[in-house]
């Protein structure tokens, strides 16, 4: 899978500090202009659909999961690759000092109608939920949020930018 971009959290000094890798897949879903996004309340932000692989799970596998668990997506098929995020993030839990996260991104068709989300308790608390939106209005809003908000989240940096490059690759191209 093609490498999109490799970001060092601004925090970190030096990767030469005990650290975990964490595997993630995340979904890319289109229609038109519209695309299947998180939205979450606590951060005010939108994000892509997707989580952590289960060690028993294949990028695939894990990608299905959690896009059924977030969204209610029905039917994911055309599951193609689309590119590989990899960011190291501060760690402040267990015997780590950095994360490094290798977000896997696919794009992939569903039905129309999604069914019931399956969220984990600290999705709810945060106000995730799934929505359909316009991509140039979550670019927007992502980008207003990372200039005037106290509140976001580490990974809105990844999303914008994932955002911005899905526009361009994937929206734009399919609009001409």
């Amino acid at each position: 899978m093609r490498l999109l971009k490799s970001t060092v959290h601004p925090s970190l000094d030096s990767l030469d500090q005990s650290s975990f890798l964490r595997l993630a897949a995340r979904g890319i879903v289109l229609k038109g202009e519209e695309i299947l996004m998180m939205y979450t309340e606590r951060y005010d932000d939108y994000t892509l659909p997707g989580g952590g692989i289960d060690d028993d799970e294949s990028q695939i596998e894990g990608l299905i999961r959690e896009l059924t668990e977030e969204t209610g997506a029905r039917n994911i098929r055309n599951i193609e690759a689309f590119g590989l995020y990899e960011e190291f993030r501060p760690w402040y839990k267990d015997d780590a000092n950095i994360m490094q996260m290798k977000s896997y991104c696919f794009t992939c068709e569903i039905d129309d109608e999604l069914g019931e989300t399956r969220f984990e308790d600290y999705e709810v608390k945060n106000g995730m939920k799934a929505v359909w939106v316009n991509i140039h209005d979550a670019i927007q809003h992502n980008l207003d949020t990372i200039k005037n908000s106290d509140k976001k989240g580490m990974s809105i940096e990844r999303e914008t930018f994932l955002l911005s490059l899905i526009r361009e690759e994937l929206v734009l191209f399919e609009s001409e």
